[in-house]
């Protein structure tokens, strides 16, 4: 399989006319003959990738006092969690604020007004904050994060991932979607063959078929 996903991704570097902007490489997966109805069955991963994201990954966390000092510091944006309330009042604010950040961290004390005020909005996207305990340093956490791709396929058959940047080779860009592939095909009940089609893309490219084998 880890030639075809070469093969597959190396087509779609190819197949892209050069951007301004520096394209993802994403992975996508169509699945068959699974119950995504059942929430057992469902996909729901988070996969520390091999060669990492290949771009910047944007953190943001609810804290204040000594916990927002060490965050600011890790490079992590700070959201003053007297604003939680007020945010989840505008929606068209918070939908803006969620789309813009690819994780959230959260002191736990928040995490409940979190919860109250925009648990409509980030729940369904996967990004509730993740809690931090007092005596741990944010950047521990943002460290993990920047090389993290978040799998979820929630109750659609069709879904996709992050596999990394156009600025990575096509080795480091094969080993992560390769590693994305075994945790999916990892949590099937019939692995491969819960996997109807598999594809392979940069943002604005074409989508390329990788060949699936079971």
């Amino acid at each position: 399989m880890k030639n075809n996903f070469q093969t597959a991704i190396e087509e779609a570097l190819n197949s892209a006319p050069e951007r301004k902007f520096t394209e993802s490489v994403e992975i996508s997966f169509n699945l068959k003959d699974i119950d995504l109805k059942n929430p057992a069955n469902r996909i729901q991963e988070e996969i520390r990738l091999p060669n990492g994201r290949g771009k910047p990954v944007k953190i943001a966390m609810f804290a204040s006092g000594e916990m927002a000092t060490k965050a600011r510091a890790a490079g992590i944006d700070i959201i003053d969690p007297s604003t939680i309330e007020d945010l989840g009042g505008n929606r068209q604010q918070a939908r803006k604020l969620a789309n813009s950040i690819d994780f959230f961290l959260a002191e736990i004390p928040h995490m409940g007004t979190v919860g109250r005020f925009l648990g409509v909005v980030l729940g369904p996207r996967g990004k509730m904050p993740r809690p931090v305990p007092p005596a741990l340093d944010p950047a521990m956490i943002a460290a993990t994060l920047k090389d993290t791709a978040v799998v979820r396929s929630r109750d659609r058959m069709t879904f996709h991932s992050p596999v990394g940047s156009r600025e990575q080779s096509l080795d480091e860009l094969t080993d992560n979607a390769f590693a994305i592939w075994r945790r999916v095909t990892g949590k099937l009940e019939r692995g491969a063959g819960n996997i109807r089609s598999c594809y392979v893309k940069t943002s604005m490219g074409p989508a390329i078929k990788v060949v699936v084998i079971e």
